[in-house]
C-alpha cells in the first residue's frame, strides 16, 4: 500500500504495523515520536496500531548533544 513518511512516498506491506515500520525503516531502539494524520501514536501502541493506504506519517527521532 501506498503511504507517505516524512513527505517521500512509500510504498509498505498491506497490515504494517507502526512497530513494522519502524524496523523497516531501520529505527528499532532508537528515540522517536511518529505521526500519522497529524494525531501522535504512543509508542506503547505501535506494535497494534496499522498504518492504513494514504496515511501521512511524521517521524522525528532525537539527537543527543550538548
Amino acid at each position: 500500500m501506498q503511504i507517505t513518511i516524512n513527505g517521500v512516498s512509500n510504498e509498505v506491506p498491506d497490515g504494517c504495523t507502526a512497530q513494522q515500520l519502524v524496523e523497516s525503516l531501520g529505527l528499532q531502539g532508537k528515540r522517536l515520536a511518529m505521526e500519522v494524520n497529524r494525531e501522535i501514536v504512543p509508542r506503547s501502541t505501535f506494535e497494534v496500531h496499522q498504518i492504513q493506504p494514504g496515511d501521512q506519517i511524521e517521524i522525528v527521532h532525537a539527537i543527543g548533544g550538548g
